[in-house]
């Protein structure tokens, strides 16, 4: 449990849904709590969504690559 999500539950602030991270060094979906920020993707509100970061990055950069405002060619 993150040092904010224990704070919040003692002062009694209300606490964000659960967020997932694509962890780009071990290839896997983690909590909040997991690898420095710079190593993740997310956050994801589902793990479901977190378990397919790359494919939408793999989508994101294609269409980037193929539309004429972003090509300098």
């Amino acid at each position: 449990m993150s040092a904010d999500r224990a704070l919040a539950e003692i002062t009694g602030r209300h606490v964000m849904a659960e967020q997932y991270y694509y962890c780009l060094d071990h290839k896997s979906v983690e909590s909040e709590d997991g690898c420095k920020s710079a190593d993740r993707l997310g956050p994801y509100t589902s793990r479901d969504e977190a378990t397919h970061a790359l494919e939408k990055v793999e989508q994101r950069n294609e269409a980037w690559d193929t539309d004429p405002r972003w090509n300098d060619d």
